[in-house]
């Protein structure tokens, strides 16, 4: 329940002076490319550029540009303006939720938006810790300058107080739960402190992001059972993990020029050539994984048909992206939403499918059955 770090240069260039040339992975001269590549590059941060038109709109953008001004900068630092990111935290939980489900039922509608909230939360918690982290520097470049602390419409103690106060509603959300979910919930923390840092140290700076985002497969089963059970939540997320190390690998070679020219590291600086091969490695443990978990807990038909289309996504995805065209990885990148989508659907039609299948069998099945 955090934050993604920044999205696509090219989205950044389109809010800039028309003299500069929108390049695929920044601006067109070398220095201004390596401004570009902060090391605070948000999470899952997409500049956007100015609207061409003043026509109604209903985008998470709008929506921001519509509220107070006074509050804008806050709503700005949470990414409230650049949703992807929290779908893509969100998700996770949305399966665990509904694979905890009672077999023929919907899952808890309720457990759902209390998660839904929790990402919201903890996704705009963990932009905050990364612009904290990365003020200094953010300052100096072109495509960070205008973020609300480094531009200064947020001052580092209000940053602070704001951190605080986001915190403190998650924790009324998480106290929503039961004592084994609240552990499990409060644990996460470290994690969301400290993956900013990892893109400094390591080259798997994915595989962390992964730890974080994919928590909520674990915590949504223990919201619903009181615990994790292992042989379903244990797959799952390591499913969840696979995945992410696809979409942010995909995300991550977008800026590995100019990772490597200011000293970042990445799993796409250390794959370059043979990604398409990991990532099909990660494909096939993440379509394993999921059949593992589905198998033991009971799934039906409709699960595995959604496993099976979610693998064509991603097959379709690894096969096509252009790792040298950081257009076509940011749009493969959010594509990935369908993937969630995809899965938690089939989740929840699978569970229904047991219902319809125990309302099917006739007296002379259960006699035999008892």
């Amino acid at each position: 329940m955090l934050g993604l770090r920044g999205g696509g240069l090219v989205r950044g260039l389109r809010a800039v002076a028309p003299a500069w040339l929108r390049g695929s992975c920044g601006l067109s001269l070398a220095p201004a490319r390596t401004a570009w590549a902060s090391s605070a590059r948000d999470w899952r941060d997409p500049i956007t550029g100015p609207p061409h038109g003043r026509a109604l709109s209903l985008s998470a953008a709008a929506v921001v540009n519509s509220a107070p001004r006074p509050l804008q900068p806050y709503l700005r630092l949470m990414r409230l303006d650049k949703p992807i990111g929290t779908w893509l935290l969100y998700l996770p939980c949305t399966w665990s939720i509904g694979l905890a489900a009672e077999p023929g039922c919907f899952p808890d509608w309720y457990m759902l938006s209390l998660f839904g909230t929790g990402a919201i939360l903890m996704r705009g918690a963990g932009c905050t810790i990364n612009d904290m982290w990365d003020r200094n520097f953010d300052k100096k470049v072109l495509r960070t300058a205008n973020r609300p602390i480094a531009a200064g419409d947020i001052s580092t103690f209000r940053s602070f107080v704001f951190l605080g106060g986001q915190l403190t509603l998650a924790l009324g959300v998480l106290l929503c739960l039961n004592y084994y979910s609240i552990a499990m919930g409060a644990a996460s923390l470290l994690l969301v402190v400290i993956y900013p840092l990892m893109k400094r140290i390591t080259f798997w700076p994915q595989l962390a992001l992964g730890l974080t985002f994919n928590w909520g497969a674990l915590l949504g089963w223990s919201a619903i059972k009181g615990s994790c059970d292992p042989a379903v939540c244990l797959p799952l997320y390591f499913s969840g993990i696979m995945w992410t190390l696809i979409y942010d690998t995909i995300y991550a070679h977008q800026d590995k020029k100019d990772d490597a020219l200011i000293g970042l590291k990445s799993t796409a600086l250390l794959f370059r050539e043979n990604t398409k091969k990991w990532l099909s490695g990660f494909g096939v443990a993440m379509l394993g994984a999921l059949s593992l978990a589905g198998a033991n807990s009971a799934q039906t038909l409709p699960y595995y048909a959604a496993v099976a289309a979610v693998g064509a996504h991603l097959a379709h995805q690894i096969y096509t992206v252009d790792i040298h065209r950081p257009e076509d990885c940011w749009d493969k990148f959010t594509s990935n939403r369908t993937v969630g989508v995809l899965l938690f659907i089939g989740i929840v039609l699978g569970n229904l499918w047991k219902e319809k299948t125990e309302e099917t069998k006739t007296p002379e099945d259960v006699r035999v059955e008892h």
